[in-house]
């Protein structure tokens, strides 16, 4: 399978950000850009048949805004019908990486970060990154660790991520003393992260990682933390049932209130 970055679009200038950003990724992995728009036909008279000329021009207006700045990379335009996440969950099955917006115009991020956001981030079959309008800094990623399954293939992620950026990882564990059980201090967080991170740094030599063991609630840190990165990295670490519970608060989250673009990695992505 050839490597493949999927980009969602609806028109949105938050859509046109992830076209601009997804263009980048396939340049960085040498990959083919896929520029999809979901969308269902309204119920309308037989008689007021619908035009496709603008949807059309939206897809192919978002795939030469990406062919601006990747000029390299191969790009291809799709217009599938269905809804946002189904569609793009599909699309996902084939692809390294689905690239969105975190707001459109009723395709498919809606309010602050909509339920499409969250519910295919905790449906896709490979890591989402949702994007911000606001050009990201050239600070590091942000990795946040927490010891589980789930953690470990967001670290697999970061450090490849890393690797094709050529930039630093600050690899943070959050942690509450108050909570912690008796006996244990921050030693026992700094094992965890360091356990965590364990045979990454022989695999990826030129990447540089910092550890930091942070006092405070996850969520607080990571939000914190994102305002000086350039990516943050998390895993999605759900409990089955609704979607957001298939995502986990803390990927919700730094989602909704991060400061800079962010992918969830799945356990199964």
């Amino acid at each position: 399978m050839g490597r493949l970055v999927v980009v969602g679009v609806d028109g949105s200038s938050s859509s046109l950000a992830a076209v601009e950003e997804a263009a980048r990724e396939a340049q960085r992995r040498r990959a083919e850009l896929r520029v999809v728009h979901a969308f269902s036909w309204p119920v309308r008279p037989m008689y007021a048949p619908l035009d496709p000329s603008p949807l059309n021009r939206l897809v192919n207006e978002a795939a030469q805004r990406a062919r601006s700045v990747a000029p390299e990379v191969e790009v291809s335009e799709a217009m599938v019908t269905g809804d946002a996440v189904a569609v793009l969950e599909a699309e996902s099955r084939a692809a390294d990486l689905v690239v969105v917006g975190p707001r459109g115009m009723g395709g498919f991020i809606g309010m602050l970060l909509g339920s499409t956001a969250v519910s295919l981030a905790a449906h896709s079959q490979c890591p989402v990154m949702v994007v911000r309008e606001e050009p990201a800094g050239a600070g590091p990623i942000v990795l946040g660790v927490d010891g589980s399954p789930v953690s470990g293939k967001a670290v697999d992620f970061a450090f490849a991520e890393a690797a094709l950026r050529g930039a630093e990882i600050v690899a943070v564990h959050a942690w509450l003393p108050d909570y912690a059980p008796v006996g244990t201090g921050a030693e026992s967080a700094e094992r965890l992260l360091a356990h965590a991170l364990a045979g990454r740094t022989a695999r990826y030599p030129d990447v540089t990682v910092r550890q930091e063991v942070v006092s405070g609630e996850t969520r607080e840190v990571m939000i914190e933390a994102s305002k000086t990165a350039q990516l943050v990295v998390v895993g999605a670490r759900g409990r089955g049932g609704f979607a957001g519970l298939l995502l986990g608060s803390v990927s919700q989250a730094v989602l909704h209130h991060a400061h800079c673009p962010v992918a969830v990695v799945r356990s199964q992505a």
